[in-house]
């Protein structure tokens, strides 16, 4: 089966100790030598900060017609009672919807689009699967927060991807206030692995999806990475995209505002970085939220 083999773990984690170590592979994966789809500073500020916001890349007909896919997404019964959606602790609300890309034709395009794929196959040099999907909800007044912390992180411990040749695009379907709740991100982060303490627990995936309390920096790990690079609020307007690489620190406050919040996350996953056993004791976590049997390049 694919994924299955296994290798060095280069960056361990959930060993007991919290630690830094340098990362040892590139941010932008391209040669020089191949040209970009990008300009020249945006690649450049990516590859410093481990972030970049691409604005107004999608129209305003485009954006609605996301939007209503979002919404029947939301209300589909099918979808809800799958088992693949994730809701708000306390309130119950649906906080998120996965595999999107295969559950809507719609998506399933949109993942394949140039304006987000050929960037993808670009900074990883390679091409690209769908490690996750999924539409992420934050509703009004009692959206939960979620903690800081790297993808990398739980991808490599948890779903067994062996190194940093990922990375996450999030495409805003409301508009990104810096006040309900919009990603947060640490620049300069990306490029030293926060290796965490504890071990990871039986079917950890059910809890840290709704709040991760394992795979989290602590206070003095953050504090010093927040000392070093600040941290930016990725306020943009419905039909941007955030690009942002697998190991940059995050997270995202709880929103108590009238505005919800709605984004489209697709995590690209460079083919020859497919997942392979967990590097922890427990088992892979579900195909819904780590593509393990169904390796599919995208292709557009």
């Amino acid at each position: 089966m694919p994924g299955q083999q296994q290798c060095d773990d280069v960056y361990p984690s959930r060993q007991g100790v919290n630690g830094f170590s340098e990362r040892l592979d590139p941010t932008v994966y391209a040669p020089i030598s191949r040209v970009a789809p990008l300009s020249q500073q945006q690649i450049d500020d990516y590859a410093e900060n481990g972030f970049m916001v691409l604005e107004d890349l999608f129209s305003d007909v485009e954006v609605k017609m996301f939007q209503q896919e979002l919404e029947r997404l939301r209300h589909d019964e099918k979808i809800k009672q799958s088992g693949e959606t994730i809701t708000e602790p306390g309130s119950g609300e649906l906080r998120s919807v996965f595999r999107v890309h295969e559950n809507s034709a719609m998506f399933k395009k949109l993942v394949a689009d140039s304006r987000l794929a050929e960037v993808a196959r670009y900074v990883l040099n390679d091409d690209v699967y769908i490690h996750q999907s999924r539409l992420n909800y934050k509703p009004a007044f009692r959206g939960k927060e979620f903690y800081w912390h790297s993808d990398f992180e739980t991808w490599h411990v948890e779903d067994g991807m062996p190194r940093m040749r990922a990375l996450s695009m999030s495409v805003t379907l409301t508009e990104n206030f810096e006040y309900n709740g919009p990603l947060m991100l640490v620049p300069g982060s990306h490029r030293q692995f926060a290796a965490c303490a504890g071990e990871t627990p039986e079917e950890h995936f059910k809890a840290s999806l709704k709040k991760q309390e394992y795979g989290v920096p602590s206070d003095e790990q953050l504090k010093k990475m927040v000392d070093s690079g600040g941290i930016v609020t990725a306020s943009c307007k419905p039909g941007s995209v955030i690009v942002f690489d697998c190991n940059v620190m995050h997270g995202s406050n709880s929103n108590i505002t009238p505005e919800p919040r709605a984004n489209l996350f697709f995590v690209y996953n460079a083919l020859s970085n497919r997942v392979v056993e967990p590097f922890c004791s427990q088992p892979p976590r579900p195909e819904y939220i780590c593509s393990r049997e169904r390796i599919v390049p995208v292709v557009g």
